[in-house]
């Protein structure tokens, strides 16, 4: 595999991200897991330790480092460790940078340092039964009464749905004549007519709260509008893109997971007489799929280094989520494969990394939708051939 180019200070994050997720976190998975939700403590743990934001500005609690390969590492790790239900990304860079690139300093100063220091959860809101990667079909909704919205609706399939203090909740706020007139509001935990339902049972991610949410003429104030009022469906387009990315760092970190489980168990387990490993079966699809992995971590890590350079494509990153999300899910597959029987008990890890990765081609968008958008650009009429493009 090529170099990837972390820098020095990097490996040491990640060397000590490692270690903190190997005592903190991995310990208590199981646990969590069978109650369906992460405890809070994990988030503060995080934050003490600098682990939860790294690039929300000094005075807010981070480090101010903008460089995305901090939270590449943290993706990775976690992932790796087998801790992805524990959703502390969607909190830390997914949310949180909607406070800081929308957001007036009074809320960012009102709200960001409980974020960076875990004791403020963030989950976003934009998911309803009737409406998934379609935003225009939504159907929550928010009338200007003068000093603040009232806000009316349901969401469904909400990450941290439980858990969560804070969430930014999309709603249409002229829905009678523009369907992408949308505002983001700040619902926080309290406030009269906000409720939760059920927290939802899952295939995979078991630990992670996935919650119905409801609101039944909810007065959010003026100063709990996140940027212009009817600027929200902009806002989330631009914030799908991160969303995006970090899913393809996700994803890719648990394809490489499930392919190293495979490798360790074909080299040691036999049949007729022989290790699977020596079956040119065997060789051959685990050679594609380390192919496939190995080029895929190329493409993401120079999407990594696009976006921190401001220069990440929706395109690219509809690319990195699309390819990513498949490849966690053909890992995991190959993988229960064979591990034959043992691949479908739920003592041995491969079966969980299945069912984990089932949801990687749905979520931030479904494969589907990111095929529509790869492809209104290479069949469009601007569309670059590539022998005339400037590299």
């Amino acid at each position: 595999m090529l170099p990837r180019d972390f820098t020095e200070e990097q490996q040491m994050f990640r060397q000590a991200y490692r270690k903190f997720l190997s005592t903190e976190i991995v310990p208590h998975m199981e646990d969590w897991r069978a109650a369906g939700i992460v405890d809070r403590s994990a988030f503060r743990k995080a934050g003490e330790r600098g682990f939860l934001m790294v690039w929300p500005e000094e005075k807010f609690g981070g480090s101010g480092d903008a460089d995305f390969r901090f939270e590449q590492i943290i993706m990775e790790e976690t992932q790796y460790a087998r801790a992805g239900d524990w959703y502390n990304t969607l909190h830390s860079r997914l949310v949180g940078p909607y406070i800081t690139r929308f957001g007036s300093t009074e809320q960012q100063e009102r709200f960001m340092p409980g974020c960076v220091a875990g004791e403020t959860i963030l989950a976003i809101a934009m998911t309803e039964p009737d409406a998934g990667s379609d935003l225009a079909g939504m159907r929550t909704h928010a009338v200007d009464k003068g000093d603040h919205w009232l806000l009316n609706g349901s969401k469904t399939y909400i990450s941290n749905g439980i858990n969560a203090d804070l969430v930014v909740v999309a709603a249409k706020t002229d829905p009678g004549n523009n369907p992408h007139h949308m505002t983001l509001l700040l619902v926080e935990r309290g406030m009269e007519g906000f409720s939760r339902g059920r927290n939802l049972v899952k295939m995979g991610m078991k630990a992670q709260d996935t919650a119905e949410l409801f609101f039944a003429d909810v007065k959010v104030p003026k100063h709990n509008v996140l940027g212009e009022a009817g600027k929200g469906f902009y806002y989330l387009m631009e914030g799908l893109a991160e969303e995006r990315l970090l899913g393809g760092c996700g994803y890719l970190a648990a394809a490489q997971l499930s392919f190293d489980l495979t490798a360790a168990w074909v080299k040691e387990r036999k049949a007729f007489g022989k290790r699977l490993a020596e079956f040119q079966n065997t060789q051959f699809r685990m050679a594609e799929l380390r192919t496939e992995l190995d080029l895929a971590q190329s493409f993401i890590d120079q999407c990594v280094r696009a976006f921190t350079a401001g220069k990440l494509t929706a395109v690219d990153a509809a690319k990195a989520k699309l390819v990513s999300s498949e490849l966690q899910v053909k890992s995991a597959d190959l993988g229960v494969q064979l591990h034959g029987g043992a691949g479908y008990m739920d003592e041995y890890p491969i079966s969980r990394q299945f069912t984990d990765a089932r949801i990687a081609p749905i979520y931030a968008g479904s494969s589907e939708v990111m095929k529509i958008i790869i492809s209104r650009d290479c069949l469009g009429k601007d569309y670059e051939p590539f022998n005339t493009r400037n590299f």
